[in-house]
Parts: C-alpha cells; structure tokens; sequence
C-alpha cells in the first residue's frame, strides 16, 4: 500500500507545471508579475529572488489544485541594475561599458581561428587605451593645470587661497612644496586615488554581482549545429579574466601618474646644467616604465580564460606583483621628482598635446585594424542580417573611443575655466582638446541631417501603415452597429506608433555613419592641432573672413556644448535610476551593456546575467529534479535575453522538459543583429531543437521586441503572427472604453498570452528518466528539497 501511494504521489507531482516569469526592463515588483497582493520570497535575497503567491507556497503537495495550470513563479532581478541615485555615477563608467560591448560583437565564425583570437585582443588594447586616457586626464587636471600652471603662475595661485603652500611670488620663490617637482609629486596623489577608485569599485562589485558560481555541467561537443559559448559551463564565471585585466588596468593607470610625475623631472635633468646623478636616475626610471609597460601588455594579449570550464583559479603573483610593482614605481618617481632643483621653474605646458595626440592615434589605428579583422571574419560567414555587415564591433569601439574623449577634454576645459575664466592667466589644457571640441557642431550637423532623413523615411512609413491599419481591424467589413466607425485620428496614432517603433531597426545605419564621421572629425583635429599648435581660432586667424568665423563659432560652441552636456548626461544618469519612466526609455541600453561579462574592461559597470543566468538555472535544475514536472520559461522584454540563457546552461536532459515563452523580445532584433556570433541564426535555431518548445509574441507597435525570423518550418513554429495593438480599434462590448495602445508592455493583457501558454503546457510531456548512455556525465545533484520545491538560494 505505502508502494503504490508512493508511486501516486509521484505521478501526481510530474503532473505539476511551472511558470517561471523573468521580467524585462525597469523592473516591477512580484505583487504585478504575479498578480496576487500577497507574495513570498522562497529563495534568494534582496538583490535578486524567486517569489511566489502566499496560497502556492505548498503547490507541490497539492498537485490536484492545479491539473490544467501552472504554478506562477516570478524571478525578480531589477534590484541588479536599479538602485538609489548614487549608481548614475557608473555613467561616467560608459566608455568602459561600450569598448566592452564591442567584444561581444564579433561576427560570427564557424570556427576558432587566428583572426578571431585578434579581434578580441583588439578590442582589449583599446580598452587599456581608454583607461590610460582616463588617469591622464585626471593627470593634465591635477598635474597640469593646477600644480604646474596656476600654482607656478603668481598671480593665479595667489586668488587661490588652498593654493598658497604650493604657490610662488612674483621673483619665483615660495615654501618648501613650491618646487615645481614636489608640486608634480604632491598632486599625483590625485590621480592615482581616481585609479584605487576604480580598482576598488570593480573588486567590490565582482563579489557583490558576478561571484555566483553557475550550475555545473560538462561541455557539450561542437557538432557544428550552431551551439553557442553562452552554454560553456565557464562563460558566465569570467573570475580569471577580470583579475588579470583589473591588475593590468590598474598598473596601467599607475605607470601613466608615474610617467606624468617622473618624465617631467627627467627631462629637467637632461637639459643643459642639470645633475648628471639625477641624469642617470632618470634613464633608469624611464627604463623602468618601459618595462612596465611591455608586461601590461603582455598581460593583456594573454586573454587567460577557459570557458569550458569554471576557473576559480587566480593568477595570484601576477594579480598582485604587477599592481604593487607598478606602486612602487610611482613611489620612487614621486621621491625622484621632489628631489630638490632650487633653479627649477614651471612655465607654459607640461607637454599634454604629445600624450592625448599619441593616444588618439593609437585609438584609431586599432579601431581601423578591429574594422579590418572583423571584415575577414564576416566574409567567411557572411550573414546580411548582421548589423554593418560586420563592422557593429569597430564602429560601438569607436564611439567608445569618442565618449571617453568627449568626457575627459570637458572636464579638463571646464577645470581650466574654473581656475582662469577668461583672464588668460595661464596656457590652459592642450591644444588637442579643443580641436577635439570644435569637431562637435559639425558632427551635430552631421547627426541632424541624418534624423530629418530618418523623419522622411518615419513619415513614409506611417503613410504605409495608415492604409494597413484598416485592414488590419478590417474596417472595411464590419458592419456591427454598436462598434464605432473608422476614426481618422484613432487610425493616426496607432500608425505613428508603428512607425516610430520601426525606427529601431535604422540603429545601425546611424551609428555607422556616426562612427564614420567621428573617425574622420578625429583625424584632422589631431593633424590640426600638430600642425597649427595652436587652437582653431587662432590658427584660423589670417585665412579667409568665413574661415575666421567657422573655427571661432566651432571652438566657443564646441567648448560650451561639452561643459552642458557633460551636466546633463550626470543628471539625465540620475533621473534615469530614480524615476521608473526614465529608466523604460534608455534602460534597455543600459540592460544590453551591463548583460555581457566583463571581458574586455575590468573598470566597466559589472555584470548583472553572472548572477542572474546561475539563478535561473540553479532554479529549474532543482525543481525538475525535485519534481519531474513540466515547466514554462515565460521572459518579457531583456528577461528573454536572460531565459534563453539560462536554457542554454542546463543539461540536455533539462532542457527538454521546457518551453519557451518569449514576449517583447529583443533576441533577434538586437541581439541577433549585434550579437552575431552568440545569437545568430544558428544559435536561435539551435535552441529551438534543444527545448521541447518555443513560441515568440510580438507586437508592430513594441520599438524593442520582435520576430525572432528563423528559416524554414522553424519561422511559424516559433514566431506568433504579429499581435494586434490596441486590442480593439473601437468601442466594443468587450472594450466599452478606447483599448491603449501597449506598445512594449502588458502582453499579458492580450487572450492569446493565455493561448499560448495553455499550448505550450500540453506540448510538454511529464519527465521520465531515460538511461543514461555509458559515459555520459551525471547530471549535478541539488541540496535535499521539501515538498514546497524551494531551492536553498
């Protein structure tokens, strides 16, 4: 009697069925995903946890309550990626962020090769380029500007009353910190506090976001079907890689304070009259950085990552040889630099044009050579629906490359401003930085041509969707009387929405001919200010009237729409963390660039998927197991991204018990297109075969989500017809007031949300064990479960 009570019991919980909810963008609390005033938390934390309604907490015990629906489980991860205001400071994190996507952009390749192992260890060296960009600004601030020019300029440093220890009187005398070395050494310690910033921020938040160890498994083989790494069992655990890249960023920012503090006093020493000793101590240092300099590198072409497996191993002498030795190398240069020269005397600039012309130029070499390899690598497979036709990688570095100049010349112009105004007291930042500036109208012209043509096309396309929408409705054909007739502005706005939504797919166009402009802007700004050494206004000066009024207006515009803008992207930052409607806007932005690992910049803002991909996985892995039940991954708007993730990190056997849900969805329209070798075609269609089912809604009005296009029987098996929106055009009986028109949000709203679900759910056959084939690794077993089917989190 127990036996066959047992074997019941059984039977009835693999009759169970899950609905796992992963919402998208923004966020939203348990109470809506689930539709219940009353939730509890059954596994998890603050940051990120699994819910359920207070009445399902038992379901499992109670199989017979829900023969012919699921039990709803919503996972709520918004925490991740939200928080109080102070998170809009990783804005200033963007570059890192971008030069990071730029790596997951590789187009896809059929194999391994040399020229994909290049492409990554592009992307990297550009990344390090923006780190040093970053600490030499900070370097030409605190360096440059305060402690070498209005400091070492009497009549600056005097109406700066915090200056005055460091400051020199009219006949060049002063303390003992107003020897122009000791200043170097004294303000260094400013910059190198911005780089233990960032180190700090990015060991802190690796432990807080991306320490979760996934669900173990062994790698699946690559039979060419289109498998995507996003399955390797190390993909989501890139430990290794971002200790080896954070010692290397970090040593790096070090050696760019050292070389602005120790360069300066060499180059004293070698001029005519100076200290042989000190001389010699100079070569020696100047050795030293190179030395430093090379093992940075050699780090960073050393990708030093296994996806196949999860490393938890570090490279712990160099983790922490190479940030230490780089220290002390700071050290010793302050000491070289505060050496006393009583005839030394500051005057004009420290040579800054040489360090930002020389990183500029380096910037753009590797972005022409990343353009060049990820053109080889797209001919090999080529795939037309790739954004750029394979160039979405080098273009997203450039604009990487741009931010991160844009950022650190308008805080160097506005610390200039602050310290001089207009009095002409002192020379100001390089050169550069303002031929960088005066490039900003022009390319603002540029972007404003580009979206009236964007506007053209908008209002052709509405114009196509006015006459469709009728059809769509088949207004033509009603004839209930209780229905309202055919209304012009009614047909208006569901048009416009549609074609506005339609806008997201002219993405590439844009930034490529952003990308393309800022590259050729950029070049003549350098080859103008080496050539000129002087700023636009003034070089312009003797030249045709027009020409004169051109670089003046650019220069004085350029300079003032970098001050503002740099304010607004701050406060826009802020408001977008702290008003919910902000954040839908440009969330999903944010959402892609913090999605991917930190694989190329250790300082980017941390990922939030290698905490939530284990969470899902961890999550159904135990309940399958626990129960042999069915279970629907339901995943809306970027919550897609991450089930379609966390499927692809479940064993096979797993795998099969689920069916996908996807509504809202950016996986093919984003991530397909940008994404290319992750989520490509193939990929998609390999994670078609692998679960037992997949359906996809979407809506014409929704800017994000669309179809997911695969080829063949594929396309209809997975793709629902578009779905209406609004629901209804007019006055119904059903929909006695205007249906709204839901755009990205409320798919639930629609009846064939339900449908669909209800199909999927009798699609998915209760799980039996199947023998397993000799060999074949067991699958990971899960801590001892109640009968609630609670996880331990």
């Amino acid at each position: 009697m127990h036996v066959n009570d047992e074997k019941h019991e059984t039977s009835a919980a693999e009759e169970t069925a899950l609905e796992l909810l992963v919402h998208g963008v923004g966020g939203t609390t348990p109470q809506e995903m689930l539709d219940a005033p009353r939730t509890i938390r059954v596994s998890g934390d603050e940051t990120a946890a699994v819910f359920r309604r207070v009445e399902d907490v038992d379901a499992e015990s109670r199989p017979e309550d829900y023969r012919g629906k699921p039990v709803p489980e919503a996972y709520v991860w918004c925490n991740l990626t939200s928080g109080n205001g102070s998170r809009a400071l990783w804005l200033l994190l963007l570059p890192f962020m971008v030069v990071n996507l730029a790596h997951w952009m590789r187009p896809n390749a059929r194999r391994r090769s040399g020229a994909v192992r290049l492409y990554g260890l592009l992307v990297r060296l550009t990344g390090l380029t923006l780190t040093v960009l970053f600490v030499a600004a900070a370097c030409e601030v605190a360096l440059d500007l305060t402690a070498w020019q209005c400091a070492g300029t009497p009549a600056c440093g005097g109406q700066r009353a915090w200056l005055g220890f460091l400051s020199v009187d009219a006949h060049g005398a002063g303390g003992w910190w107003s020897q122009p070395g000791r200043r170097l050494a004294l303000a260094a310690l400013v910059p190198a506090a911005l780089t233990a910033l960032l180190w700090y921020l990015s060991h802190r938040t690796w432990g807080a976001y991306e320490s979760q160890v996934p669900l173990p498994h062994q790698p699946e083989p690559d039979d060419g079907d289109g498998s995507t790494a996003l399955g390797k069992p190390g993909f989501w655990y890139g430990r290794r890689l971002v200790a080896r890249l954070r010692a290397a960023h970090t040593a790096a920012g070090l050696l760019t304070v050292a070389a602005a503090v120790g360069t300066s006093a060499a180059r004293h020493d070698r001029a005519p009259g100076g200290s042989a000793p000190l001389d010699v101590l100079g070569w020696v240092f100047v050795g030293s950085l190179l030395a430093g300099a090379l093992a940075v590198i050699g780090v960073v072409v050393r990708r030093g990552r296994s996806e196949n497996t999860v490393d938890v191993h570090l490279d712990r002498a160099l983790v922490r040889a190479l940030p230490y030795g780089a220290l002390a190398l700071l050290a010793l240069s302050m000491v070289y630099a505060g050496w006393s020269r009583p005839e030394w005397r500051s005057s004009g600039r420290l040579p800054g044009d040489a360090t930002f012309g020389g990183i500029a130029l380096v910037e753009g070499a590797l972005v022409v050579a990343l353009a060049v390899v990820a053109k080889v690598i797209y001919r090999r497979a080529p795939d037309r629906r790739t954004a750029l036709r394979g160039l979405g990688g080098p273009a997203t570095a450039m604009l990487a490359c741009a931010l991160g100049g844009v950022m650190t010349g308008g805080i160097a112009q506005r610390v200039a401003d602050w310290l001089d105004g207009t009095s002409g007291l002192i020379k100001g930042p390089p050169v550069l930085l303002s031929w960088q500036a005066s490039v900003i109208p022009p390319l603002l012209v540029v972007l404003a041509v580009l979206c009236a043509a964007l506007a053209l096309r908008t209002a052709r396309v509405k114009k196509r969707e006015t006459a469709q929408v009728p059809l769509d409705y088949h207004l033509d054909a009603r004839a209930d009387e209780s229905s309202e007739p055919s209304d012009e502005a009614r047909t208006d706005r569901i048009a416009s929405t549609r074609a506005r939504a339609a806008l997201t797919d002219q993405a590439p166009l844009m930034i490529g001919v952003v990308s393309a402009v800022t590259l050729l802007l950029g070049v003549l700004a350098v080859a103008g200010a080496w050539s000129t050494a002087e700023v636009p206004g003034d070089a312009a000066e003797g030249t045709y009237s027009v020409v004169e009024g051109a670089a003046d207006t650019a220069q004085a515009l350029g300079s003032w729409l970098i001050g503002v803008g740099f304010i607004l992207f701050v406060t826009w930052g802020r408001r977008a963390y702290k008003d919910p409607s902000a954040r839908r806007t440009i969330g999903i932005l944010w959402d892609v660039g913090t999605f991917w690992p930190r694989a190329a910049h250790p300082f980017a803002p941390p990922c939030y998927a290698e905490r939530a991909v284990p969470d899902l996985t961890w999550r159904m892995a135990t309940w399958t197991r626990a129960t042999g039940g069915r279970l629907v991954l339901s995943g809306h708007s970027q919550g897609s991204v991450l089930a379609a993730a966390a499927a692809w990190q479940l064993h096979p056997s797993v795998r099969k018990r689920v069916g996908l849900l996807t509504y809202g969805s950016p996986l093919e329209r984003l991530y397909g297109r940008w994404f290319p070798a992750h989520f490509g075609p193939a990929a998609l269609s390999s994670l078609h075969r692998q679960v037992d089912c997949w359906r996809n809604l979407y809506r014409k009005t929704d800017p994000i989500g669309g179809p997911i296009n695969l080829s063949g029987e594929c396309g209809p098996q997975v793709d629902h017809p578009a779905l209406l929106d609004p629901l209804a055009y007019g006055r119904t009986e059903r929909h006695p007031l205007p249906a709204p028109i839901l755009g990205h949000g409320d798919y639930q709203a629609d009846p064939v949300f339900a449908q669909e679900r209800e199909h999927l759910l009798a699609r998915l056959k209760p799980g039996v064990p199947q023998p397993r084939p000799e060999g074949e690794p067991q699958e990971p077993r899960a801590a001892p479960q109640g009968s609630s089917g609670r996880s331990s989190g």
